[in-house]
């Protein structure tokens, strides 16, 4: 091109910086020496940096930064090492903040007059400084007054919890649970359904909004026209299951106890055989008697208690025995209480609707066939029968020594039962009560009571336990009209059907089960809250041990009488069945009771004894101890319902699982072993994960949620897939206080010395090795889940 063409091209990044540099030669060249006047200095350097500046902003010029920055990227994934500092090709000099700095009109203007002296400089500079300071100095003083007059809330509202509680939980008083008592037992003897709808209606009207009535139609086995009879072939004898002789008057005269002396879900019918002594129906009671006798179609007479009477019945069943007399030993209660002349109810349904097993009983549901669960006939007795069947006298009390019942040596008796209970289908009804959460809407802890079923005559129990809960609604309702909300859903509920096999929760539950294994924390249990007056006795899954235990310190602090006790993990009865044994969910439960007597008398509480021989009232006059279980149940409750982490624990739940495979009967290296890392792994988790996050100034909203959903489903991991009828699918709870071993190895090693057999034993292992290493392998998902989203946000 020639010299004097007014436009050229413009020139590439490494031409300009060479144009740069020759300026300034020259420069030098013409005779300026180092000492140039400032201002001739100053000028010619920014003149020849807004030329380049120009220059560096043409389109060219970006389509070139863009490659190098892809270039930038490329070199740095292969070689991370190399450093790469000096190339910026979008840097000028001096940077763009800096630049404005010194000459506010750079954006406004593009031609720029000649600079101004270093002196004007230094007074703009001075200018913006003071501005600036000036301006932070009054953000100071708005920041300080605004904070002063309306500071900040506090990071954490835990130290107000304690406050809340103790508010709600004062509202709870014995003289008014006693009179919601005394109101529930005017009701009149009514159906299933006309109950639930008062009790809905007096949940409403202590403030409780969002309450519905829920109904089932099921199958339940209900009392004949006529009692059932037990008869004497020899003498021709025969009596009502209460022990009195049949006739007319004795009939009139306590109708509806005889009538409800029978076992629910029997085979009817009329059976003639001869009587056999099994006593508590172990599997070395059984060995004993079918050393010396075949039991084919004979009939049983057996205890109840030291086991589940379901699976004591299924092995009579197997051994072929054709019926059973079911008996209290008068040893096995309390010294307080007087049974022996009484009979009882017990039913033979392990769980819900039988003619919808597994599914719930909604309209349109196939209805199966199941008159009867069982092909023996079973009766309950008194123990007063049991004696004259046995020929024994009826004082068995010598010098305050109780001597148990046992048939004698020599002898022989032929009995003739007949049962005829009848099944048909009823309406049981559920009261479901909402208090919403207002955070986690979608997390629900379950408050469970129980209510009167169709006459049947354990009403004063229903009545405590639906008195305690609808106090407990009272003291939340008083609390929530005062603007105060649950952080978790608490749902209230008063179950239906349970005297049959605890049918309205399992209905219930099956009905909602996908929502209830997503959403549901923890179940507390109000069933039967006292049934004696002797010692406090907690129960809760092993998650929920630490804080079973530390709300009864709670109560110490509140009360002079301490009822501390020792919470334990055993199976219990009544509608928490359901979400310990399907849904894995936590559950406590607080009780009343009397002093155990003997090592068997366990499972005596599956004996429904007529309402009158164990008067609440009586038992606890003050309702001190009504009042008592209600603010334990309520402490948990709010506590599982507000904590921002969930309060349980999951270390004490692989300990529960060592102690459970202590002794020389399952003694097996790989359970010990998978129970060992199951521990170091829920040590690690409750040190990493936990104590960071009960740390308010650690706790971050997203962590805690994943923590929570970790924390609710520790207990789903011990579910079994088969277990003997009567014990638990849930292997974390044991059969008693006597045993300390897990329930369905125990079994298994006794079930072989019946049938030996390596399988049964095996299979009992499998289920119980997988259930522990499924748990460990949940713990550590849950760390590596924390770990990885650590990482991301690093």
């Amino acid at each position: 091109m020639g010299e004097n063409e007014p436009t050229v091209p413009s020139p590439s990044q490494q031409d300009k910086k060479m144009a740069y540099h020759k300026v300034n030669a020259d420069q030098r060249a013409q005779g300026h020496s180092p000492y140039l006047d400032n201002d001739e200095l100053q000028a010619t350097a920014l003149e020849l940096e807004w030329d380049m500046e120009k220059e560096l902003e043409e389109p060219g010029f970006d389509h070139f930064r863009l490659d190098g920055a892809v270039q930038h990227h490329l070199g740095n994934s292969q070689s991370p090492d190399l450093d790469l500092e000096p190339i910026q090709p979008s840097s000028s000099p001096k940077g763009r903040f800096q630049r404005l700095q010194e000459d506010p009109d750079y954006i406004s203007h593009y031609t720029r007059q000649a600079p101004k002296s270093n002196r004007w400089n230094f007074f703009q500079i001075l200018k913006v400084f003071c501005t600036a300071l000036i301006l932070f100095i009054f953000g100071i003083l708005i920041g300080y007054y605004a904070r002063k007059k309306c500071p900040s809330p506090s990071p954490s509202q835990e130290p107000n919890n304690a406050h809340i509680y103790h508010e709600i939980l004062k509202e709870i008083k014995a003289e008014h649970i006693q009179q919601i008592y005394r109101d529930l037992l005017q009701f009149p003897r009514e159906d299933d359904v006309d109950i639930a709808m008062k009790i809905l209606l007096q949940w409403r009207s202590q403030g409780l909004e969002d309450v519905q009535l829920v109904n089932y139609s099921v199958l339940l086995d209900l009392p004949g026209s006529s009692s059932n009879t037990v008869t004497l072939k020899n003498s021709g004898e025969c009596f009502y299951p209460s022990g009195q002789q049949c006739n007319t008057e004795t009939k009139t005269l306590h109708s509806r106890d005889l009538l409800y002396s029978y076992a629910a879900y029997s085979a009817k019918g009329t059976l003639e055989a001869e009587l056999v002594d099994v006593q508590y129906g172990t599997v070395a009671d059984l060995i004993r008697i079918q050393a010396i006798t075949n039991v084919t179609k004979k009939i049983a007479l057996l205890k109840l208690g030291q086991s589940p009477l379901l699976y004591k019945l299924s092995l009579l069943e197997d051994a072929g025995f054709g019926g059973v007399l079911l008996y209290v030993d008068p040893c096995d209660l309390p010294k307080t209480t007087d049974l022996t002349d009484k009979a009882f109810m017990v039913s033979l349904n392990g769980g819900g609707d039988p003619s919808t097993p597994g599914y719930a009983s909604i309209d349109g549901s196939y209805r199966q066939n199941r008159l009867n669960l069982t092909t023996l006939l079973v009766q309950p007795i008194s123990a007063v029968l049991a004696k004259k069947l046995i020929s024994l006298p009826d004082n068995t009390v010598q010098k305050d020594r109780c001597i148990p019942l046992q048939w004698p040596a020599s002898g022989k008796k032929i009995i003739s039962l007949n049962i005829q209970s009848v099944t048909t289908y009823k309406t049981i009804s559920n009261v479901i009560g909402y208090l919403k959460g207002a955070i986690f809407p979608d997390r629900y802890v379950i408050v469970g009571s129980h209510h009167n079923s169709l006459n049947t005559y354990s009403g004063q129990e229903w009545a405590s336990s639906t008195a305690v809960i609808t106090a407990f609604i009272q003291a939340l309702t008083m609390k929530v009209k005062k603007g105060w909300r649950p952080d978790r859903t608490i749902v209230l509920c008063s179950w239906g059907g349970t005297l049959f096999g605890n049918i309205g929760s399992y209905e219930w539950a099956e009905d909602l089960k996908r929502v209830l294994q997503r959403n549901v924390v923890a179940y507390i249990s109000l069933h039967n809250p006292v049934t004696g007056n002797s010692t406090l006795h907690p129960v809760a899954s092993p998650s929920l041990q630490q804080l079973a235990t530390e709300s009864q310190s709670f109560q110490c602090v509140e009360k002079t009488r301490c009822p501390g006790s020792n919470v334990s993990s055993v199976q219990i009865q009544g509608d928490s069945d359901y979400f310990i044994n399907h849904l894995g969910v936590p559950v406590t439960q607080f009780s009343y009771e009397n002093i155990k007597t003997s090592e068997n008398s366990s499972f005596l509480s599956e004996a429904l004894f007529p309402v009158h021989t164990t008067k609440t009232e009586e038992l606890d006059p003050s309702f001190s101890l009504h009042e008592t279980i209600a603010k334990l149940t309520g402490q948990v409750t709010l506590q599982i319902a507000n904590e921002p982490v969930l309060p349980f624990n999951a270390l004490d739940i692989a300990l529960e699982v060592q102690n459970s495979l202590k002794g020389d009967e399952v003694d097996i290296p790989q359970l010990l072993a998978v129970a060992s890392r199951l521990r170091d792994t829920a040590e690690l988790f409750q040190s990493d994960e936990m104590r960071p996050a009960n740390d308010p100034k650690e706790r971050a909203p997203i962590r805690v949620r994943m923590l929570n959903d970790v924390l609710q489903s520790l207990e789903k991991s011990f579910l079994i897939h088969r277990t003997p009828p009567g014990l638990y699918r849930n292997i974390l709870y044991r059969l008693d206080e006597r045993t300390s071993q897990f329930s369905v190895l125990l079994e298994a090693l006794e079930h072989c010395k019946l049938h030996p057999s390596n399988e049964t034993i095996q299979t009992a292992l499998s289920e119980v090795l997988n259930s522990i290493n499924s748990a460990q392998v949940y713990f550590k998902a849950g760390l590596d889940v924390f770990e990885t989203t650590l990482a991301e946000k690093k």
